[in-house]
């Protein structure tokens, strides 16, 4: 099986100001982003896990990047590097989801144990290596894997998208 990825962040925008004579106009086109072929070494990848989930009201989940999440044909994934990750909360949700800190394992390729990032409803993060990073984030089985998401609140359930794409080696 062989998966090729582009990953991307891009930022555009366009800042106007109303002068006398004239609209000054300052444009932004921004972009970075990387190309992987499909492999285990640098600038390359072979897995990707891609879901939409959702957790109850005050509810938590770690995701074991090592072995337990499986891909669209049922196959288990072992990730050893992590060369993107992009998380997207539903703009739906009532509630935050929250990523990072699991309490035993935690995997530290990104945000290190104890990190957290916030996502209010709508929001997105992605994180990428670059294509000559051989190392990506790392996950180490048993010790470093785990992966945690959780609802910030009481009441309502709150729903995200994740994308990961790896290596196996």
């Amino acid at each position: 099986m062989a998966l090729v990825s582009d990953l991307g962040v891009t930022v555009s925008g366009l800042l106007t100001r109303t002068a006398d004579l004239s609209t000054p106009v300052d444009s932004l086109s921004w972009r970075r982003g990387v190309h992987l072929e499909s492999g285990t070494t640098a600038g390359k990848a072979d897995l990707r896990f891609a879901d939409t989930r959702t957790l109850a009201a005050s509810a938590t989940e770690d995701l074991d990047l090592a072995g337990v999440l499986l891909d669209a044909f049922g196959s288990a994934l072992t990730f050893v590097r992590v060369k993107g990750i992009f998380i997207a909360a539903s703009s739906a949700n009532a509630n935050n989801v929250v990523v990072g800190a699991a309490s035993s394992n935690a995997w530290a390729g990104l945000l290190n144990a104890t990190g957290t990032i916030t996502l209010r409803p709508g929001a997105t993060f992605a994180a990428m290596s670059g294509s000559a990073d051989a190392t990506g984030m790392a996950v180490t089985a048993g010790t470093g894997d785990l992966l945690k998401v959780a609802n910030s609140g009481a009441g309502t359930s709150v729903t995200y998208d994740i994308v990961i794409i790896g290596a196996s080696a």
